[in-house]
């Protein structure tokens, strides 16, 4: 069950165009496609990979602050699922819409002990039977 890389980082914000003006002047990054979720926010591009995601939200939430989840690339839901059941882990389990930009990705969500949401997303060839939880 490798992790395979880093995938991005999402970050909270109360103003989207302030901070996508900031990460496009000092890194670069471009706005690119995302999903049609129901929030504000933005997916901001790096040589062509979406890197960091903006959330905006009316107020940054006490607690985590900014940073909202790290998200990594996995491979092998059904191990993943298998292994926090096993440990009795909560977690929740979502699949992106089949007709989107990422056409089916699966979304594992889960805390860790400092109470850091992290995510791993699987391909949408990947099996995941298990019933969010």
């Amino acid at each position: 069950m490798p992790i395979a890389r880093m995938d991005h980082s999402t970050i909270l914000t109360t103003d989207s165009e302030k901070t996508i003006t900031f990460y496009r002047d000092a890194l670069g990054f471009e706005p690119g496609a995302r999903p049609a979720f129901s929030f504000r926010g933005a997916w901001l591009y790096n040589d062509g990979k979406a890197v960091l995601h903006v959330v905006e939200r009316e107020a940054i939430p006490a607690g985590p602050g900014v940073l909202d989840h790290m998200a990594f690339w996995g491979t092998d839901l059904p191990g993943y699922l298998a292994r926090f059941e096993a440990r009795g882990m909560k977690y929740d389990l979502r699949r992106l819409p089949e007709d989107g930009h990422l056409g089916g990705l699966w979304q594992l969500f889960f805390f860790d002990p400092n109470g850091t949401r992290v995510e791993i997303d699987f391909a949408a060839s990947e099996r995941g039977e298990a019933a969010p939880r």
